[in-house]
């Protein structure tokens, strides 16, 4: 061990003085002295959650870890899920406490992506998400404006969401829903809202999933759902600046920036209060009309790649 490294809460701290990723701004220390000052914020919306991270090592690109590594300490929690798409069980973390968290920090993962089930209850998510993906360029102002337009939608059907930033150039609405609501029921409800909302302002709203099909509007996703994850409230991101996903108010949402939220500024946010508790509303019924009429909305995945294997078969047939 080097003079950097020590030990918290029982975990061996190494390397800490290694940069965190190229255009990180900030050291590994960095992430664990930012998670450690945060851990209270952040576990709520990860504790009893399948989670998949982000890390990043020295040299080598970014990669998703959903399986626990074999050399996992047996004191982190963890629960057995099969994968359909690789016919395997996999190991996902449970990061419940202090000490799982920091664990995960000094393997340096930067980015927490939960389930928006509980472990044991994938059909059963506890909210909805609405992912605001603007085109390329500096545009998180469109994203914040179609956030307006999801807000909007919901309100005109009887409910409400939370708002964050990404983290990246996008912004989250996440809907909470009461425990008798099923992964396709949400999947409906998800749809029948960006439909909604893309329908308020199509020439700034579209809910197409071929992004050539976008025409420079923002993307409206409505397919994080079942199986999906969704980065979590004060999670850091693999971008430039290490900035955080971080909760913002409906009221202060036109006048702040992603760059705004930070490992280094988000610390002294948090101190006082919790921004994301405070904002989430109590979990809501889903409507059965509002089911019903997400039922008649293909879902855009399965909906897109119909559509790329039409359009292949023309090109080759004009070809």
């Amino acid at each position: 061990m080097g003079a950097a490294d020590e030990t918290r809460d029982g975990v061996s701290l190494t390397n800490l003085d290694q940069p965190l990723f190229d255009g990180a701004g900030a050291t590994k220390r960095d992430l664990v002295d930012y998670l450690d000052a945060v851990h209270e914020r952040i576990l709520p919306g990860l504790r009893d959650r399948p989670l998949s991270v982000v890390r990043v090592r020295p040299g080598q690109d970014p990669f998703m870890q959903k399986n626990l590594p074999k050399y996992t300490p047996d004191w982190v929690r963890r629960t057995s899920v099969w994968a359909e798409a690789s016919r395997r069980r996999i190991s996902y973390a449970l990061c419940d406490d202090r000490r799982t968290l920091l664990w995960l920090a000094n393997q340096r993962a930067v980015e927490y992506h939960p389930t928006l089930g509980l472990a044991g209850h994938p059909e059963h998510p506890t909210h909805l998400v609405l992912d605001l993906d603007p085109p390329p360029g500096d545009s998180f102002g469109m994203a914040v404006r179609a956030a307006l337009l999801v807000r909007q939608a919901l309100a005109d059907v009887g409910l409400a969401g939370a708002v964050k930033t990404s983290g990246a150039k996008g912004v989250h609405v996440i809907v909470p829903v009461d425990a008798e609501t099923t992964a396709e029921e949400a999947a409906a409800v998800t749809r029948a809202v960006a439909a909604r909302a893309e329908r308020l302002d199509p020439a700034l709203a579209t809910t197409a999933f071929i992004v050539e099909d976008r025409g420079g509007r923002v993307f409206v996703d409505s397919t994080r759902a079942h199986g999906a994850t969704v980065v979590a409230a004060y999670s850091p991101r693999v971008r430039p600046g290490t900035p955080v996903s971080y909760p913002v108010g409906w009221a202060d949402l036109e006048s702040v920036t992603p760059a705004d939220f930070t490992v280094r500024t988000v610390p002294a946010l948090v101190a006082e209060r919790d921004p994301w508790a405070a904002a989430l509303p109590a979990p809501q019924r889903l409507s059965a009309d509002l089911v019903a009429e997400g039922r008649t909305i293909p879902v855009a995945r399965v909906q897109a790649m119909h559509e790329g294997k039409r359009r292949a078969k023309a090109r080759r047939e004009a070809g």
